[in-house]
């Protein structure tokens, strides 16, 4: 894009000025870091030029919104066309309370629904056994049997609505809960538009929610592909995560390189199941997470679109242009919010929104001023739902697509995640791969390390956390509202559930599990056998205790 006498003649002007006008103004206001730092602890010069992105190819690195590579965006429109999903996460208590929060929700604006799940659940314990003793409904909402499910989404018509579920090991569980209860509104399972995160890599590497070794959970996970891709059309049978990688303390170039690798394992697997990429991978979508590094968070996002799309087509050969999009939702970053001040947290929250909405989202969820203290309350989901809206309706930056393109530093920042990315995959391939790089512990060494030195910058007060380490008032009191969950929810959920046991019929429980026991030590599809056993309404942990039984329980090594 640049001519190279201009270039040459740039850099002149470029040493010249430093050595004067620049030298000049140091001397009078020097300036007040030894080093800047982006989130990631990488380090920002003072100016970016054409020198820094000399080798830039427009039609080869940006391209056009719509078109390969998808730099400036998946959509030829983008936000001019539709803006983005705003579906805000939510869950806790019991299904009859958190109804009531989606209802609320898509009464405000919400355009979708994203379920956020209680620990019980997302480990695969039903409410009552001895393991979920004291974590009912605290991190989301409880859901046991079909009939949890039902209440959950009583009132919300499914055939329109689409739904994102946050959960993993029991995915292919909840999923098929899911299926039964839109069928028992009418609903076919063609006719049904969502995602399942069912990132079950990811676990391993940061979130830790695991229960199956990985050979058995990435089976599980490609039995839901192989079923989505012949069952449900529109339903988004992997949304492969970097949201949880990062909360964990990882940089932005981990997250996407992490990210990216465990999204490109999942390829392979299905590949090997015998699938054809153009009948899967349209239905691949991806999540991060967005910081507080507004230009890093942008660049992250550009980057992931160039990559996804690159390997797609490149590597494994996909056809069908709709296999070389990256789309993605974007949850702000949790991790950045503070108990301290908590009010400060609607403006981190704004600026990670519009970071997202700059880099091209396709779904957003906001988080609330309070999520440091409690799960969100009614007024603080709602100013986090306005947050959006304002970005949408108020801020300008919806009315044209990819506005930092072209800015010198924007693409540096680009095209340096990206060889990042593909240095941390030369190292995971030298190791064997993705598995055996979760054996030997390299994500784990690899994001601690980078959450240690954030935090040494931190309490060396390197990186000021405003209200932490840095204008942080004395005798603050707590203003803002916390939600309080229904006190006998837990009482009417374990009452629920015993009664359900009673009344079901048992004899077809216990043969749906068998046939469920049957087809896990084989090799058959197990998601059609787990339809049958939430139809039957075998509970949540009595179809988790039947593959625990057949695939074992997982426990992470000791690393030295």
């Amino acid at each position: 894009m640049y001519d190279k006498d201009k270039l040459a003649e740039l850099q002149q002007q470029q040493d010249k000025w430093e050595e004067t006008t620049l030298q000049r103004s140091s001397a009078r206001f020097p300036e007040r870091k030894e080093r800047f730092l982006t989130t990631s602890s990488e380090p920002i010069r003072r100016l970016y030029t054409p020198l820094d992105v000399a080798d830039l190819d427009y039609q080869a690195d940006l391209g056009f919104p719509g078109d390969y590579p998808y730099t400036r965006g998946v959509h030829a429109t983008m936000y001019r066309g539709r803006p983005w999903t705003m579906r805000m996460f939510a869950g806790f208590g019991t299904a009859e309370e958190t109804n009531a929060r989606f209802k609320y929700l898509l009464e405000q604006g919400n355009m979708g629904l994203s379920i956020a799940f209680d620990l019980p659940t997302l480990m695969g314990y039903d409410t009552d056994a001895p393991e979920a003793l004291g974590e009912f409904g605290h991190c989301g909402v409880a859901v046991s049997s079909l009939q949890d499910m039902e209440i959950l989404l009583d009132g919300i018509p499914l055939g329109e609505v689409s739904t994102s579920m946050t959960i993993n090991s029991p995915a292919p569980i909840i999923w098929a809960m899911y299926i039964a209860t839109a069928e028992k509104q009418g609903v076919a399972p063609d006719q049904l538009r969502g995602t399942t995160q069912n990132d079950i890599l990811k676990e391993y590497i940061a979130q830790k929610e695991y229960i199956f070794p990985p050979e058995p959970s990435m089976r599980l996970v490609t039995d839901t592909v192989e079923f989505g891709s012949q069952q449900l059309p529109q339903w988004n049978s992997i949304s492969i995560s970097g949201y949880h990688i990062r909360e964990a303390g990882s940089t932005a170039a981990q997250e996407l390189a992490f990210t990216l690798g465990n999204g490109l394992e999942y390829v392979r697997w299905a590949l090997e199941r015998g699938l054809d990429i153009d009948d899967f991978a349209p239905r691949l979508s991806l999540f991060f997470n967005c910081h507080n590094d507004f230009f890093e968070e942008i660049a992250k996002f550009r980057a992931a679109r160039r990559i996804w799309a690159r390997e797609m087509r490149e590597t494994f050969g996909a056809k069908d242009p709709r296999s070389w999009l990256c789309r993605f939702h974007t949850q702000t970053a949790g991790v950045s919010l503070t108990a301290q001040q908590p009010e400060n947290n609607i403006v981190r929250v704004a600026i990670q929104a519009l970071a997202a909405v700059i880099g091209g989202t396709q779904s957003l969820h906001t988080n609330s001023m309070d999520e440091a203290l409690a799960l969100p309350s009614e007024e603080a989901v709602t100013i986090a739902m306005r947050t959006q809206q304002i970005i949408a309706e108020e801020s300008g930056v919806a009315n044209t697509i990819d506005p930092l393109a072209g800015s010198f530093f924007v693409e540096h920042e680009t095209n340096k995640i990206e060889q990042q990315v593909y240095d941390y995959w030369r190292q995971v391939e030298a190791l064997g791969g993705v598995l055996p790089s979760i054996d030997q512990g390299f994500y784990q060494r690899e994001i601690s390390d980078a959450a240690y030195q954030y935090q040494q910058q931190v309490d060396s007060n390197e990186r000021i956390i405003v209200g932490v380490n840095g204008f942080n008032a004395t005798n603050e009191e707590m203003r803002i509202p916390i939600l309080a969950m229904d006190p006998q929810g837990y009482e009417r959920q374990v009452g629920r559930l015993n009664k359900l046991r009673q009344e079901r019929d048992n004899e077809r429980v216990g043969q749906t599990l068998e046939a469920l026991r049957q087809a896990a030590t084989g090799t058959e599809n197990t998601m059609p056998y787990l339809l049958d056993a939430v139809k039957a309404y075998a509970t949540l942990g009595e179809i988790t205790d039947v593959l625990r039984q057949v695939f074992g329980t997982y426990e992470e090594p000791t690393w030295i």
